[in-house]
């Protein structure tokens, strides 16, 4: 893991000799283009076309999704992002282009860009306008802590589809034990029990993956355990203070376990009034964080006998996420001098 190059895939053109800046790309998972029906199809379409998120074969696979998933889960999520949804967009994408915003103004030498793998601005697009104009290096980094097939894999074949080996690209996989943003994740935690006060547990949440794809080798859930080990250690608590949970599961499969809805059933069952969440896999809030664990995941804790369920926030664009993200940026750029 760490910073790979890009393997072989499409023929290369030498870049132009008259561009010297270096690119940084941020790229995100993606999001509908508007809280709508029709927008929201057209973005679940091309996310789960992906062969990364679903595996099954196309045959069988296509059919599900375009007579049965899409028809029915697309007004049901239009409504959902209709909850969470921003004057200037979703918050995914809000958070993100001012996440580049912030990383552009701590890294003035290079031209920092965002893109999202599904959806609006198109990596592809992205991607081609900076091959096009003919940068020398250009730096991806996929806003994933923890590397999983799912997710950053598929941002790779990408960088390899649009830039193939005629060396310009780089993409880092993974920084799910990387100092700065470690002490980010901490000091965002610090900072909410300062203001609001400390529950009775801190809850971390992590986007699960189907556990299948553990057992065949998928590092994720262990670097997700050692993000919340690493965090744990920098905030000075005790093991029995922190939960590592898994959210969003989709399907009958088996995903990661203990479950964020079932642990908050448990723990509102069991007497615990006050927890913290925190969803350190998440660079930005996005639906998942703003309705699925601030919204739906606080009912569940509620209606089980907690009382207050108080999400911290994603770093999104604070300073210490972009001071984080820039000079881990720098340093991969200056490994390639």
């Amino acid at each position: 893991m760490g910073v790979r190059a890009c393997h072989p895939s499409v023929m290369s053109t030498a870049p132009s000799p008259h561009v010297a800046r270096d690119a940084v790309v941020l790229v995100n998972l993606g999001t509908p283009d508007a809280p709508t029906p029709k927008a929201v199809r057209r973005y679940l379409a091309e996310f789960l076309h992906d062969h990364r998120v679903v595996a099954l074969s196309r045959w069988l696979w296509c059919p599900i999704l375009h007579f049965v998933i899409l028809p029915f889960r697309s007004p049901r999520v239009a409504k959902l992002y209709a909850g969470v949804w921003m004057d200037d967009g979703s918050p995914l994408a809000v958070y993100t282009a001012r996440l580049a915003a912030a990383v552009q103004a701590e890294m003035p030498e290079a031209d920092v860009v965002h893109a999202m793998r599904y959806g609006n601005p198109s990596l592809r697009g992205v991607l081609q306008r900076l091959r096009d104009a003919g940068h020398a290096r250009v730096q991806v980094l996929p806003l994933y802590p923890q590397y999983s097939t799912t997710t950053t894999a598929s941002v790779g074949d990408v960088v390899d589809e649009i830039f193939g080996a005629d060396g310009a690209a780089r993409m880092r996989d993974e920084y799910h034990l990387d100092p700065d943003w470690i002490e980010a994740v901490a000091g965002s935690v610090r900072a909410h029990w300062a203001a609001h006060g400390r529950g009775e547990r801190l809850l971390f949440s992590f986007h699960g993956i189907p556990q299948r794809l553990a057992d065949a080798g998928d590092p994720y859930p262990a670097q997700c355990r050692a993000s919340v080990d690493a965090i744990v250690q920098a905030l000075d608590l005790a093991p029995t203070e922190a939960m590592l949970t898994f959210q969003s599961r989709f399907g009958r499969e088996p995903w990661l376990q203990p479950y964020t809805d079932e642990t908050l059933k448990a723990l509102g069952s069991a007497g615990v009034r006050t927890l913290d969440v925190v969803c350190p896999g998440f660079a930005v809030d996005c639906l998942e964080t703003l309705e699925e664990i601030a919204s739906q995941n606080a009912d569940v804790f509620h209606a089980h006998g907690g009382k207050d369920l108080r999400y911290i926030p994603c770093l999104n664009a604070s300073p210490a996420h972009a001071r984080a993200l820039a000079a881990l940026t720098r340093r991969d750029l200056d490994a390639r001098a």
